[in-house]
């Protein structure tokens, strides 16, 4: 299994939830930490926690929707000269359950794809040239297994989107040491997700982990998080790069 220690990896949405179960993650694995929150404040928690395992961390801020808040986020972490090696883009936004589908407003597909697909994208484009150059590089952005729902229409066509223009960029940099991924949490127990979700949140580790941990080169890969469950780490990359790649 790759080993990322001392690699610096960026996760956005990091205050709680699957975020936070993946900073924890990383950091066991000796990673170091660039923890995305709305508001600085609420990664404090997380912070002191992966610090406390001995990488080193810091938080930046950023509303994903505002892209003035991205922009100035980024800028953040380059005047700090830190070189992003993994990007995972886990922060999301779930609007309305609208019974009344042809209410939804447009305001809502806005705000969805904002958040779900353009600020991810946003992410990868200010990131990948760096890796590519330096010949290494990891990034997974969360997918959706939402379907046949309209009711949820703005979050579920902006994942799709998501996952569309992932595998573009995906194959843009097949061969170039950058492996670029999708992983679908499955419905799981967040402040999100809700309380009836059918899974603990805990059981999307390790499988949102192994885009991160493989290294033989196939890229554009969707890797569901359930298949992985109760498996160690290095069994699941193992499981994962026998998957094939999309081309």
């Amino acid at each position: 299994m790759l080993d990322l220690k001392n690699k610096w990896v960026l996760i956005t949405g990091a205050s709680r939830g699957l975020g936070k179960l993946i900073a924890a993650a990383m950091a066991e694995q000796g990673c170091n930490l660039v923890l995305h929150g709305r508001k600085a404040e609420h990664c404090r928690e997380v912070l002191e926690e992966v610090r406390a395992s001995g990488v080193q961390a810091y938080v930046v801020e950023a509303e994903l929707s505002d892209m003035g808040q991205l922009e100035k986020m980024l800028a953040e972490i380059d005047e700090k000269g830190t070189q992003i090696d993994v990007i995972f883009n886990n922060a999301g936004l779930q609007t309305t359950y609208r019974s009344a589908i042809l209410d939804t407003p447009v305001s809502e597909y806005e705000t969805s794809f904002r958040v779900n697909t353009i600020a991810p994208m946003m992410i990868c484009y200010h990131f990948a040239d760096g890796m590519k150059k330096r010949g290494f590089g990891r990034i997974i952005n969360t997918s959706s297994d939402i379907n046949l729902e309209p009711q949820q229409g703005p979050y579920s066509a902006s994942k799709a989107a998501l996952d569309k223009v992932t595998r573009d960029l995906a194959y843009a940099y097949r061969d170039s040491g950058v492996i670029i991924s999708l992983s679908n949490p499955a419905w799981c127990k967040t402040d999100m997700g809700g309380a009836n979700a059918y899974f603990e949140p805990e059981t999307a580790i390790p499988g949102l982990l192994v885009g991160a941990f493989v290294n033989d080169g196939k890229s554009g890969r969707y890797f569901n998080a359930q298949d992985f469950k109760g498996m160690t780490l290095e069994d699941a990359v193992a499981k994962a790069e026998k998957q094939e790649s999309v081309f």
